[in-house]
């Protein structure tokens, strides 16, 4: 007797001898949604990646703002509610279980009371919601090892696109005026491109180590991503790169049993004290490493001038992601210009930045979770194979958070990634019956 055949997204699939044709479309809703999480998920990481506001808008600087960028981002939006309509409980799971980044979201619409700009904190709140949400329906949706192959899928592809740009257009994709001759390609200067291109080949790595049948491709895709990190000339993105490739070895050799964790964490500790004391002793070391002079290219007087602005509201700080665009005389950012010397576009130090738009309540919250998340990294370290995804991912957002806006920075596809790899730690590879998880790649 012929068996009955129902077509899914996965082709014709063959029913239980009783016909039950819901059991048949439970099936294709379940491959369906599967299907619509991995699209949102790379779409929602290419949107905050901004890797197409160049190609659309020009590489110069200040289009950001062009209203084809913002329309760009109303559409992240759309998809990510959509996301979050077909994994709600998923999502609401995994954000309880990080209240500290609730709280923090919260917050920073709550700062619109004492804004600078009400209207303006609100509207960067709801960016931030959603720039959010995406790093948590990540980890809610995806277990570890997908997570690292929808990162490192992202980001080659962003990669073989930047190759392409760089090679065959390099009025686009190199740098032709300050640095010239570096690569940029999708993005607008070196060094977000370099940026990109280390975590690109941290998730591309974590990918072959926790996808073995896809190792070859993923191997492969991490060598083109150092590639490119050498022809950014960023130094700072390749120290980034050299010391998330450390700590994956590092992970390894802390997963190789309990006394070579023992000993490894201890190297660990020794390498660091060792780093800090050497750095203490001759600071010029690190800059001379990094091309740098000792303000760090202008960073220290702005972060001296920022640091004299939060005397006026330490607690309550001046409203969330304003303060750098309220040009009044008397204003903020004209005493920060007065006292530095030159106009900043933020203060080029993500924990600085969090105190200037959520005081020091916000920044405790954000250093509580930090440290939290941190904590879990180290716990995991010997029973937790997302730990190789999720260590050289936070060292690099740590080191980003010194010197850029990467903390609670709406739009940013570093801070979505940082919050898909903090919930990810906090929830671990569990599902809720409502959101199976999709295919495996």
């Amino acid at each position: 007797m012929s068996r009955a055949r129902a077509y899914t997204a996965s082709g014709w699939s063959v029913l239980p001898p009783s016909g039950d044709w819901a059991q048949a479309s439970d099936r294709a809703a379940v491959d369906w949604s599967g299907r619509f999480a991995w699209f949102a998920g790379v779409f929602l990481l290419v949107a905050f990646s901004q890797a197409w506001v160049a190609v659309l808008v020009g590489y110069e600087p200040g289009k950001e703002e062009f209203g084809i960028v913002r329309n760009g981002f109303l559409v992240a939006y759309a998809v990510g509610l959509a996301w979050l309509a077909l994994d709600a409980r998923a999502a609401l799971g995994a954000l309880l279980r990080s209240p500290l980044l609730l709280f923090l979201i919260g917050l920073a619409f709550v700062t619109a009371a004492w804004s600078l700009d009400p209207g303006a904190t609100v509207r960067r709140s709801v960016a931030l919601a959603f720039t959010t949400l995406a790093g948590v329906s990540l980890a809610a949706r995806f277990r570890w090892r997908q997570l690292a192959t929808i990162l490192a899928a992202t980001f080659g592809a962003l990669a073989l696109a930047s190759l392409v740009m760089g090679a065959l257009t390099p009025g686009m994709g190199r740098m032709s005026e300050i640095f010239p001759g570096a690569w940029r390609g999708l993005w607008l200067e070196k060094n977000a491109f370099g940026g990109m291109m280390a975590t690109a080949l941290l998730a591309c790595a974590a990918a072959a180590v926790l996808n073995p049948r896809r190792r070859g491709l993923w191997s492969a895709a991490s060598v083109l991503c150092f590639a490119l990190v050498l022809l950014s000339t960023s130094k700072t993105s390749l120290l980034a790169a050299v010391l998330g490739a450390g700590c994956m070895m590092f992970v390894w050799v802390c997963r190789r049993g309990p006394v070579t964790a023992v000993l490894a964490v201890w190297a660990g500790v020794a390498l660091v004290a060792g780093g800090a004391a050497l750095l203490a002793w001759n600071p010029d070391l690190l800059f001379d490493a990094l091309g740098k002079d000792a303000s760090l290219t202008g960073r220290t007087e702005i972060w001296e001038a920022a640091r004299r602005q939060i005397e006026q509201r330490p607690w309550t700080g001046f409203g969330y992601g304003v303060l750098w665009d309220q040009e009044g005389a008397w204003d903020p950012l004209a005493w920060i210009v007065k006292d530095s010397g030159f106009k900043a576009g933020h203060a080029h130090n993500g924990w600085l930045e969090t105190w200037l738009g959520f005081g020091l309540v916000g920044l405790a919250l954000w250093t509580l979770l930090f440290a939290e998340t941190w904590l879990r990294t180290l716990v995991g370290l010997a029973r937790e194979p997302g730990v190789y995804l999720a260590l050289p991912l936070l060292l690099v957002f740590s080191l980003i958070s010194l010197t850029e806006v990467s903390v609670l920075d709406y739009h940013d596809v570093q801070w979505t990634i940082f919050c898909a790899v903090a919930v990810k730690l906090a929830v671990g590879d569990r599902f809720t019956p409502s959101a199976p998880p999709p295919p495996e790649s």
